[in-house]
């Protein structure tokens, strides 16, 4: 990846992060600017610009990334009530961070996914 983002240096340990799970694969930590009471961000310790960037080499990592999410929502104890995992792509899909990562939203009643047009 030619760009350096925050995200990559979450993962390196070179900016803070209030960290909740961490592997060899991924690692999870609580967003900065939370959209519900439980909003973690799961990201691959492996630098991917967007889901247009995955490969086939990537398809292990992703699954795990689900397993994770899993585990956590289970741990913050969001798992009975429901939850929303969200992933954007690109700019016109909401993603600010070009690192791919996966939200954990929950805690409460999220509400509708997109509106109508």
């Amino acid at each position: 990846m030619s760009e350096d983002t925050i995200f990559s240096k979450i993962v390196r340990g070179e900016a803070p992060a209030d960290i909740v799970y961490r592997d060899d694969r991924v690692t999870a930590f609580r967003d900065i600017q939370p959209q519900a009471p439980t909003h973690i961000l799961i990201i691959p310790n492996k630098a991917i610009p967007t889901v247009n960037d995955v490969t086939t080499d990537d398809e292990a990592m992703l699954g795990h990334l689900f397993v994770v999410a899993a585990k956590l929502a289970q741990e913050e104890g969001i798992a009975e009530d429901g939850y929303r995992l969200i992933v954007n792509c690109n700019h016109d899909g909401g993603q600010v961070v070009f690192h791919l990562h996966m939200h954990l939203l929950g805690g409460r009643p999220i509400g509708r996914m997109v509106q109508r047009v």
